[in-house]
């Protein structure tokens, strides 16, 4: 099992430095207005709010949005995203029609009401940052298929405490208004300055709401 954990710790020092190239490359793109690149569409979903509201593609389709995952009993580093995600909020005009979108890797516990009580501590604008859950699988399918993050759920023998529950990546991910995944920022890890990377995130963001 420590070996697995092993293998995946390389696998994902690995995606973050090829994360920061494609950054990089993103950022330069987004500021010479050349479009960027697509790397697949977003495929459908039905998942419920902190608000206990239903969301579906058709909710977001027509907004450029910014998604990551965490789950609210995480120990590692889903604080610190989410403090990054309120900075981006803080940062987009308020003629962005820009959204925010966190996902759940752990619905069983994050229900609307966790989900809910999570953003108000991060001063989150309802009507700019959903917090989503829903079935747990049609959540992990969501995840790492249409949005390419990591969610890997930790055996119990794999655990370091009660809630040591997930390996996950720390990307932020950007939709366009047509459903298609547009970009892809690691967030952390050696090498990355999150001042830097919010900013290619913003940079990004107005691109694409130039877009039809």
């Amino acid at each position: 099992m420590k070996s697995r954990l092993i293998w995946i710790g390389a696998g994902l020092a690995l995606a973050v430095l090829l994360l920061a190239f494609v950054q990089s490359i993103l950022l330069g793109r987004a500021q010479l207005g050349k479009p960027l690149p697509a790397y697949g569409s977003v495929g459908d979903f039905s998942l419920t709010n902190q608000d206990a509201q239903p969301v579906s593609l058709a909710t977001l389709r027509g907004h450029v949005w910014v998604a990551d995952v965490i789950f609210t009993r995480c120990a590692g580093p889903c604080l610190k995203m989410s403090r990054q995600m309120k900075e981006l909020q803080e940062a987009l005009p308020a003629s962005s029609q820009a959204k925010l979108v966190t996902l759940t890797t752990d619905p069983d516990f994050d229900n609307p009401a966790v989900l809910k009580a999570y953003a108000r501590r991060f001063g989150a604008d309802n009507n700019r940052w959903l917090f989503l859950t829903g079935a747990k699988q049609q959540l992990l399918s969501f995840e790492t298929g249409s949005l390419k993050l990591t969610a890997i759920e930790k055996q119990p023998a794999e655990r370091e405490s009660p809630v040591d529950l997930f390996i996950h990546s720390t990307i932020f991910v950007i939709v366009d208004k047509q459903a298609q995944l547009r970009g892809i920022f690691e967030t952390s890890g050696e090498g990355i300055n999150p001042a830097e990377v919010k900013e290619q995130i913003l940079a990004a963001v107005r691109r694409l709401e130039r877009e039809s």
